[in-house]
């Protein structure tokens, strides 16, 4: 369950009040647009931690009781506070009840980056628990039938495709393409397909391709062989994953997939 989906149940049962950070000057630890909700006895999501959210979640219990519904405090964080960001948050308090759960839905709901997984494997799976908790919505696509986990959240939509390739013509724009098949043979079937589409919409803006350089390099021998240039071969990532992680575990690199992911924004 993610955190608003969260909020708004434990909002139709009782009252909370919402903070949100308004805007921010200098070093902050959260980013303008960034919530926490506050109830009697429990707090979703989070402001950034430390003294800066105590004092908020105490401000917001005490805004329960009282007449006022919304007011503004002005953070410096600095020692007077027991941090030292150096910067300025303001925060904005908002008290809510059953009455505003479709408003906060709207409110709050943030667009998804979309993400297209190719590959039902031990990383794929590892993956896509990672990037269920992030804001983006991912296609998981695999050749083999019955290779996909139940119990997946609202934020996966699995796809069985044979040819795998094919589901690369009805992928969102804007997608980022992350491919780790089974075999070989269909890695490179992917390629082919989104780099076929690059050429057509150029609305791809991360492929990213599993494997060491060996493997990348006789997949650009091979992509070469059919006709893609330089440029169209450097829109391929291969290997995939922030630099300097060792750990081969599928948690591992998953974990380093999904940070790369972050790195190319929402």
């Amino acid at each position: 369950m993610n955190q608003l989906t969260q909020f708004l149940r434990q909002l139709e049962d009782a009252a909370a009040v919402l903070v949100t950070v308004q805007s921010t000057r200098g070093s902050a630890p959260r980013e303008a647009g960034a919530w926490m909700a506050v109830s009697a006895t429990s707090t979703v999501a989070t402001i950034g931690g430390g003294h800066l959210e105590l004092d908020a979640i105490a401000r917001a219990r005490q805004l329960l009781h009282q007449d006022v519904t919304q007011t503004v405090h002005r953070y410096a964080l600095g020692p007077s506070l027991g941090q030292c960001c150096g910067g300025e948050v303001v925060l904005h308090f908002e008290r809510v009840d059953a009455s505003d759960v479709e408003r906060m839905r709207q409110t709050l709901a943030r667009p998804l980056t979309p993400v297209a997984l190719f590959g039902g494997g031990h990383v794929g799976r590892a993956l896509v628990d990672v990037l269920q908790t992030l804001p983006m919505q991912v296609t998981w696509v695999d050749s083999r039938d019955n290779i996909f986990p139940p119990g997946l959240g609202g934020q996966v939509c699995c796809e069985q495709s044979e040819p795998v390739q094919a589901a690369v013509d009805g992928l969102a724009s804007g997608s980022r393409v992350v491919i780790m098949s089974f075999s070989h043979a269909e890695d490179l079937d992917v390629v082919v397909a989104c780099l076929e589409r690059q050429r057509a919409h150029r609305d791809l803006p991360y492929i990213g391709l599993i494997g060491s350089k060996t493997k990348w390099a006789a997949f650009r021998h091979r992509l070469r062989a059919r006709g893609f240039t330089e440029p169209e071969l450097d829109q391929v990532t291969c290997p995939i994953g922030v630099a300097g992680i060792a750990d081969k575990r599928p948690q591992s690199i998953a974990i380093a997939v999904a940070a790369q992911l972050l790195q190319w924004g929402y």
